[in-house]
């Protein structure tokens, strides 16, 4: 899935495969965008450490949060991280373990995640945030409270250094391994969602929103 587009960085220059690579926004944006879990790596105590966590993008950012305890966001508050999302769409099976692969999406960002400070952009991020994965549910909920922000940190992360790398389509063999008796192909992934399922505390009278029962469209 080669583009023209340009790494905006050595460190993003995709080497192996690199016909997989994509560098445009576009490309980027449409992953972030799918799949919002992702890791986030960073140093603590010079030693390395990846967390998941869930990632909402707004433009030229990335945002992501936590509690304002957690370890793993104090040290990669101002710090320099690798942010990656991935997506897993098929299993390759080959003629030969050697060419089995998978079909995927991932995106990769480095940069320095800097903290959102003001309570009130902070308040506007974390419910954009909701609002993202639940078009509707904010203004049906409680508004969060100052303790609930002041509890919660989020960090931001330009998508100024990043690049993506996609696989599709079916196995490449030797040409000589095409004349085995073997069944080779694509086994597809799909992120399935299921019936939602109350907390057995619903008051009498309340429905289930569009926003649940919709949910997932523009994901995965």
């Amino acid at each position: 899935m080669a583009r023209e587009s340009k790494a905006p960085s050595e460190r993003t220059r995709v080497k192996r495969v690199n016909q997989r690579a994509v560098y445009d926004r576009p490309g980027i944006d449409a992953i972030l965008d799918a799949q919002p879990l992702c890791h986030v790596g960073y140093l603590r105590d010079g030693h390395p450490f990846v967390t998941p966590t869930f990632q909402w993008r707004e433009g030229d950012t990335v945002y992501f949060h936590g509690s304002a305890a957690s370890q793993a966001l104090r040290a990669a508050n101002g710090a320099d991280v690798c942010l990656t999302v991935s997506c897993l769409d098929g299993f390759v099976l080959a003629r030969s373990g050697f060419h089995h692969s998978v079909n995927y999406r991932s995106v990769m960002i480095l940069g320095k995640a800097m903290p959102i400070e003001d309570p009130e952009i902070k308040n506007t991020l974390l419910n954009n945030f909701v609002e993202g994965l639940f078009p509707g549910r904010v203004e049906t909920l409680r508004p969060n409270n100052d303790q609930e922000i002041k509890a919660t940190t989020v960090l931001s992360l330009p998508i100024s250094e990043a690049s993506a790398k996609v696989r599709t389509g079916n196995p490449v063999d030797d040409d000589e391994d095409y004349e085995l008796p073997i069944w080779a192909g694509v086994i597809p992934l799909h992120t399935t969602i299921g019936k939602p399922q109350d907390d057995g505390r619903v008051l009498d009278g309340v429905e289930v929103p569009d926003h649940v029962l919709n949910f997932g469209k523009n994901l995965f």
